[in-house]
């Protein structure tokens, strides 16, 4: 197993990549002592048998740049395998701009090829490779060194096993005609706003008792400023204070130091120094928020009158689509959005794009009352009214 840990050989690597059709990726990292993500490890494999086309990269090296990486993900002719990108791709946007373009990710794929709504790594690392994964290292802490021949060991497996994972996916969206069903999901993945976690928003993550504007408006300013504070530390946001701490925060209205004394929820640290002067403020600006400028809970769904009996209808004919064409419900149309179509809602993303061809034409077929569904042995079919 090769480590790369000078810019020199991770270059040599990328350039041989670039003359590849794809190249499967992953990373190790760790979050639960930051805000963003720290990247220890990335784990790179062209095309072919064994390790020995794989190696892993560590960024940790002294003086390694990541960019004959980054060069390579803006490669178009060679394809970017991943598992699971999202977690990923936030790291590299954070880190530099950028996005592996084209993008493949095998999670998404095994939804749409019929392998159901769980498609973990392992289950078609066993499935379709025929093989297992060594679950000895996965709570390792990645940033320490050196690393183990059994961590690189699980580490590379990441991503030899993807190789014929993807190969196999490939093939069958492209004998089904769904490649640009997979393309179409993956979108949403490549788009930075996917990543961009704006301060004056995140209170809306907050789980709250009361829908008050003047409550809300305290919510937002002290939710605001933590996330700016924690993104600035680079800490978790729950370090800062926790969601409970902030709802008892906006119920209290601490004015002084002293104030912040007599809650229970608050952390040590947030009683004192920036912490504690950043939720007085806060406090103070979501007090003084102008009527106009406080949130307001969003109350459509509570005003949308859904038809329980068509939502039911719905129900039955997502699972006889799903049934049909191997694709994950889950991935077709959430509960939640069957419920919206129910209610005459028709801007859900259900009844567009790839998911329209599979269920959307015919879920507002039948909340028009042109079909209806019928049981045929063990099956539910569409019949035409």
């Amino acid at each position: 197993m090769r480590t790369l840990t000078t810019t020199a050989d991770l270059a040599a690597f990328c350039k041989q990549a670039h003359d590849q059709p794809y190249v499967t990726v992953d990373t190790e990292f760790l979050r639960e002592r930051t805000y963003y993500s720290k990247l220890c490890l990335v784990q790179l494999a062209m095309p072919g048998e064994g390790d020995e086309n794989a190696v892993l990269v560590d960024p940790l090296a002294e003086g390694l740049s990541m960019e004959p990486l980054y060069d390579l993900f803006r490669d178009t002719d060679v394809v970017k395998v991943f598992h699971a990108a999202r977690q990923d791709l936030e790291i590299f946007w954070v880190e530099a701009g950028v996005f592996p373009e084209p993008l493949f990710d095998t999670q998404v794929a095994a939804m749409v090829c019929g392998f159901g709504e769980q498609a973990g790594y392992e289950t078609l690392v066993r499935r379709i490779a025929k093989a297992s994964v060594d679950k000895s290292s996965r709570f390792t802490d990645w940033s320490r060194r050196p690393l183990s021949e059994a961590q690189k060991k699980y580490a590379l497996a990441d991503v030899t096993h993807l190789r014929q994972i993807y190969e196999y996916l490939a093939a069958e969206l492209d004998k089904t005609n769904r490649t640009r069903w997979v393309a179409e999901e993956l979108q949403i993945l490549t788009n930075p706003a996917t990543y961009e976690a704006v301060p004056e928003e995140s209170w809306k993550r907050i789980k709250t008792r009361t829908n008050s504007p003047k409550f809300l408006a305290i919510v937002q300013a002290l939710a605001a400023f933590r996330e700016r504070h924690a993104q600035a530390s680079n800490i978790p946001r729950n370090r800062v204070f926790k969601d409970d701490a902030l709802v008892e925060l906006a119920s209290a209205k601490p004015r002084t130091v002293s104030d912040l004394g007599g809650l229970r929820l608050l952390l040590r640290e947030a009683r004192r120094g920036p912490i504690s002067e950043g939720i007085l403020a806060a406090v103070e600006r979501g007090i003084n928020c102008p009527p106009d400028q406080m949130p307001q809970p969003d109350r459509r769904r509570e005003k949308l009158q859904v038809n329980p009996a068509l939502a039911d209808l719905l129900r039955v004919l997502l699972k006889s689509k799903t049934e049909s064409s191997g694709v994950a419900a889950k991935l077709i149309a959430p509960s939640a959005d069957l419920d919206l179509i129910a209610a005459g809602e028709r801007d859900v993303p259900a009844l567009s794009g790839w998911r329209r061809e599979v269920f959307g034409a015919d879920a507002l077929r039948l909340c028009d009352g042109q079909i209806g569904l019928a049981a045929k042995g063990q099956s539910v079919v569409v019949v035409e009214l």
